[in-house]
């Protein structure tokens, strides 16, 4: 990637929180799944529309993150994390765990959150799920349905992963969070819900749990992916996602063989 990024950080809630940042326009804040942050081709697409603002969530990085104790503590630090930018109203992607740190957000703070998109969400899911771990061969292939045309995981960042794997655990919530689903059911916020139709991880008939919980809910499948779509997929997934932020309730897919609406 040819990206002009752009560093920097911000204290929210105690925390020191850092970013990476590319391109201009509307801001788009990202909130990455429980693999930590790291830019990808469809945060590249995205930039030629929105100012993306990419968050690194306290604890998944460097630095432990021990004040912390649930997963809606950690969506009030994003939110405060997000003002202290100086954004006073943002479109939202959150990605697997992202996905349900982003929903508490858009609950909470329905007030900054224009529009929400989930991507691959783990706000609701299937009985037994656990998440993805393992030796990097394993982790590619509960993410990706194709792992053989994504870049191998470098076996140096397994600790690290294994770190964070630790404090989704301690911060997630239930498989069904009824406080939560009850707050995305009064949920006035246009809402996208992307999953991929190879998707192990959280399966894509989730998906339409989605759509009869939350209000003014679109729900979108990508052929033939896993659960990483923006790595797997990232033109599919840049091109849905810019269509619905500027469209939102005329968003319609009609362009791209690959998507389909349920």
């Amino acid at each position: 990637m040819g990206l002009a990024i752009r560093d920097g950080s911000v204290d929210a809630n105690g925390l020191r929180i850092r970013y990476e940042e590319v391109g201009e326009g509307p801001p788009l804040v990202h909130l990455h799944g429980a693999y930590g942050l790291g830019l990808t081709s469809a945060h590249e697409l995205l930039s030629r529309a929105f100012r993306v603002i990419a968050f690194e969530m306290p604890g998944f990085g460097a630095a432990d993150n021990e004040k912390t104790q649930t997963v809606q503590d950690l969506a009030t630090t994003m939110a405060a994390a997000a003002e202290a930018l100086g954004l006073a109203r943002f479109n939202l992607i959150g990605t697997s765990f992202g996905g349900t740190v982003a929903s508490w957000m858009a609950v909470q703070r329905s007030d900054l959150v224009a529009a929400l998109v989930l991507d691959a969400p783990s706000v609701i899911q299937p009985d037994g799920s656990e998440p993805v771990s393992g030796s990097p061969e394993q982790i590619a292939r509960r993410l990706y349905a194709h792992p053989q045309r994504v870049p191998p995981i470098p076996v140096v960042e397994l600790a690290m992963a294994a770190r964070r794997l630790t404090l989704v655990r301690r911060l997630s919530g239930p498989a069904r969070d009824r406080l939560l689903e009850d707050g995305l059911r009064r949920l006035k916020v246009p809402t996208l819900a992307m999953f991929g139709t190879q998707d192990t991880v959280i399966p894509a008939e989730m998906g339409r749990i989605y759509k009869e919980l939350i209000p003014n809910a679109h729900l979108v499948f990508v052929y033939d992916a896993g659960h990483a779509l923006m790595v797997e997929r990232p033109e599919a997934f840049a091109e849905v996602v810019t269509d619905f932020l500027e469209r939102t309730d005329a968003f319609i897919i009609s362009r791209t063989k690959t998507m389909v609406f349920p």
